[in-house]
C-alpha cells in the first residue's frame, strides 16, 4: 500500500474520514473530498500535511467537483490507485415526511453522486488497468424499511456497485479493478441527527477496518460485499 492514493468522499467526519487516517497510517496517500472544506483541512493537519494528503472541496451531486476531484487529485499526486464512494446521507422514514427538495439533494448525492464519482474516475483507472473502488451502502440497501426512500437509494447504490463490477469484466475485458460494496448497519457517527451512542451500534473504525481489510487482499481476490451489523442488531 505504501505510496499508493485512495480518493475518499465524504470524508470530512465519520466513516470517510476515519478510513482517511487508517489508510495513511498503512501508507496510503489521501486526497479527501467533501462540502465541508474546513474540516477537510483539519483533517489534513492531522494525517501530516500535504505530503500525506490534499483537501478537496467537492459536492458529489455536481458533476463538475468530481471532474475537480479527479485533477486535484493527479496534480498532488499523480495518480489515484483507489476510490471510496462513500459521501451519503438519510431522511425521516415517511413518505409524508421531509420536503421534496431534502428528498432531491439526497438522492443527488447517494445515487447520482456515486455514480458521477464513478465516472469521473473511472477513465483514469482503465487507463492504469488496476485500481479498487470501495462503495458505501447500507443494511437499508439489502432489505425494505418502512417508508423509506433512503433505503432505496441505497439499493440504487448496491445495484451500482454490482453493475460496475459487471462492466469491468465483460465490457472492459478487466479484472485489474476490484469493487467492494460495504453495508453497515447502525454506525455510532454524525451520519444521524441524533446520535445512537457505541452501545449496539458500530463505529467508524470498524468500517474503516473493514475498508483496509479489503483493500489489502491480494490482487485475484476480489470482496465484492461486505455486510456489516452490530452484534445486538436484530434486523
Amino acid at each position: 500500500m505504501a505510496g499508493n492514493v485512495i480518493a475518499i468522499t465524504g470524508a470530512s467526519s465519520g466513516i470517510g474520514a476515519e478510513t482517511a487516517r487508517q489508510a495513511v497510517a498503512a501508507g496510503y496517500r489521501a486526497v479527501l473530498a467533501a462540502r465541508s472544506e474546513d474540516k477537510l483541512e483539519l483533517l489534513v493537519d492531522e494525517l501530516g500535511g500535504a505530503e500525506h494528503a490534499v483537501a478537496v472541496r467537492c459536492d458529489v451531486g455536481e458533476w463538475e467537483d468530481n471532474e475537480r476531484l479527479v485533477e486535484e487529485a493527479l496534480d498532488a499526486f499523480g495518480q489515484i490507485d483507489a476510490v471510496f464512494a462513500n459521501a451519503g446521507f438519510g431522511a425521516t422514514r415517511g413518505f409524508l415526511e421531509e420536503t421534496p427538495e431534502q428528498w432531491r439533494s439526497m438522492i443527488m448525492t447517494n445515487v447520482l453522486g456515486v455514480a458521477y464519482t464513478i465516472r469521473a474516475t473511472l477513465p483514469h483507472l482503465l487507463e492504469r488497468g488496476e485500481g479498487h473502488y470501495l462503495i458505501t451502502s447500507s443494511v437499508a440497501g439489502r432489505r425494505v424499511l418502512p417508508g423509506s426512500l433512503y433505503s432505496a437509494s441505497k439499493w440504487a447504490v448496491t445495484a451500482i456497485g454490482e453493475a460496475l463490477r459487471q462492466e469491468l469484466r465483460s465490457t472492459h475485458e478487466n479484472s485489474g479493478i476490484r469493487v467492494t460494496v460495504i453495508e453497515p448497519g447502525m454506525v455510532d457517527t454524525p451520519f444521524f441527527d441524533e446520535r445512537p451512542g457505541p452501545d449496539g451500534a458500530l463505529l467508524d473504525d470498524d468500517i474503516a477496518r473493514a475498508a483496509l481489510y479489503a483493500l489489502g487482499q491480494p490482487p485475484h481476490v476480489d470482496v465484492n460485499e461486505m455486510l456489516i451489523r452490530p452484534s445486538q442488531q436484530p434486523v
